[in-house]
């Protein structure tokens, strides 16, 4: 079958019609119309899917289009590998997800609520399809004026201070991205001008060429940016009180698509332009993903609030994205990534299975809540169960198949078998990762407990509802999704498992001999 050429730009395209016919059509169509297309991204989407040819060398429907001439050679460049690919499905199925979920908006301006939404969308997508590192900044920084309104306008009692703050932390990694992304051109204007270009397939060849010195200033630009979205200690704390105040849907974007953007940017940037800074510094990523994993999963059995509690937990899950990357692994790497698509799906449909509670409560606190809700509750508490099993890892689910694969992949990996001065900080760092998995399922589990076992507070009996049938087709859709990738992983792994072996072996091979370990990767 032949490649449609344009159907990268006819999946941007869906969300800025959307946005625009949202904005034009009367209100009570305001949700309809983004159903609809969110529903046509999906489709377009699993076309692309049908189309794509896994295991082939290089991106795939790519297009390109001189966009600016001077005083930086600039095009519109987009195109997909299989990691690329895999994210943009991802990100069409949590929008529709998101959409559907956001009935309780209502009549609160729901133009301008969904036209944000797609424009929020294109971002995202816009992302992950540039090829082009100037338009990866723009679309990376354009999700900021709808994510800031989403929470600033619909979210909850304190929401300009988390809009606000999340606008400062996300501005401020956009600056540190656009000096890295300056000095990176002129260092090749410099260096060698032939080289000198924003496409990113040539920079991939081109920056590794750079001396040492060049190379880490560069790299620290882009790698602090990405943790800031990530989020990874010290950079974190946007991220509970964006969630805390974000009305259910923007929540399930928020940690399920647009904390994939920071991990997205280590992969696609930091590992291919930087692959010796890696090595180099590859032991203290580790160290940072195993201080998240522990830190934050303790900092979740202190709180009460329940959105609180899964935000603490996607810094925690994000962990083991750092502590894959930075085992320089195949395993731990392919982990990683599966751990990027998992944690998208899970966290999505743990903020939404909160949202139902606090629809019916008016509260997320737990104390609060007081426990028992499985008997008004029955569906939303078989829901919530399944959630909960996912997000602990339990085996037969996806987050299990992406925890396993990064802790193999770390005791087997170069940082890992290496006998350099790092080697007992890299082990003591997997040994504390894998206390992580044990936190988890206390607080998980101590979560699912105070919330629906024990007795029913009297002001409950009678005034809960269970789950309404678009609930029900939102919670299943996404936890059968779960299912699937952990009873057939290799449906994803095929897909991108070839662009975390080539970017593996990219690392690999230029680490010296002494640095290699005698064991085989």
């Amino acid at each position: 079958m032949d490649q449609p050429q344009s159907i990268l730009t006819a999946i941007l395209l869906t969300p800025l019609i959307g946005s625009v016919a949202i904005a034009l059509m009367p209100p009570e169509w305001a949700r309809k119309l983004a159903i609809a297309f969110s529903a046509a991204m999906v489709g377009l989407s699993a076309f692309a899917t049908q189309s794509f040819k896994p295991g082939t060398a290089g991106y795939q429907f790519e297009q390109i289009v001189t966009w600016i001439t001077t005083p930086f050679p600039v095009q519109y460049h987009v195109g997909v590998d299989g990691l690329s690919l895999c994210l943009v499905v991802l990100t069409a199925f949590v929008t529709l997800m998101a959409v559907l979920a956001s009935e309780s908006i209502g009549d609160n301006r729901p133009k301008l609520f969904y036209s944000f939404v797609m424009l929020l969308t294109l971002s995202i997508l816009g992302v992950f399809v540039s090829l082009d590192l100037l338009q990866f900044f723009v679309m990376y920084e354009l999700e900021l004026v709808p994510m800031y309104f989403l929470i600033a306008i619909w979210g909850g009692p304190r929401r300009d201070y988390a809009a606000m703050k999340f606008l400062l932390y996300t501005f401020f990694g956009g600056v540190l991205m656009l000096g890295g992304l300056l000095y990176l051109y002129f260092a090749l204007t410099i260096d060698n001008p032939g080289l000198a270009t924003f496409d990113m397939v040539r920079l991939a060849q081109a920056a590794p060429l750079l001396p040492k010195s060049a190379q880490l200033i560069a790299f620290l630009g882009f790698f602090l940016a990405f943790i800031i979205k990530l989020p990874s200690f010290p950079f974190h704390t946007w991220l509970p009180d964006a969630h805390v105040e974000a009305p259910t849907p923007i929540s399930m974007i928020l940690a399920g698509l647009l904390l994939k953007m920071g991990s997205y940017g280590l992969v696609r940037i930091c590992m291919d332009f930087f692959p010796t800074v890696f090595i180099d510094y590859g032991h203290w990523i580790m160290v940072l993903g195993a201080f998240n994993i522990v830190w934050a999963a303790m900092a979740c059995l202190v709180q009460t609030d329940m959105k609180r509690i899964i935000a603490f937990s996607s810094v925690s899950h994000m962990g083991f994205v750092l502590l894959g990357l930075g085992s320089l692994s195949a395993a731990a790497v392919n982990g990683a990534i599966f751990q990027m698509i998992s944690h998208g799906v899970i966290s999505a449909v743990l903020f939404f299975l909160v949202g139902c509670i606090y629809e019916r409560t008016h509260t997320r606190d737990i104390h609060e809540i007081g426990g028992g809700l499985a008997k008004e509750m029955p569906y939303v508490f078989y829901m919530w169960m399944f959630a909960v099993m996912a997000n602990l890892g339990l085996p037969g689910l996806s987050g299990f198949v992406a925890e396993a694969a990064v802790f193999y992949g770390a005791y087997t990996s170069p940082m890992a078998l290496a006998t350099a001065p790092h080697h007992a900080l890299v082990q003591t760092s997997i040994v504390i990762a894998c206390t992580g998995v044990i936190l988890t399922a206390g607080y998980m589990l101590w979560l699912f407990k105070r919330l629906f076992f024990g007795p029913l507070m009297a002001k409950w009996q009678g005034h809960l509802s269970d789950a309404r049938p678009t609930e029900k087709f939102v919670g299943w859709a996404l936890s059968l999704s779960i299912l699937i990738l952990g009873i057939y992983p290799l449906l994803l792994i095929n897909q991108y498992g070839s662009v975390a072996d080539a970017v593996t072996r990219g690392v690999v091979s230029k680490m010296s001999i002494s640095q290699r370990p005698d064991t085989q990767l």
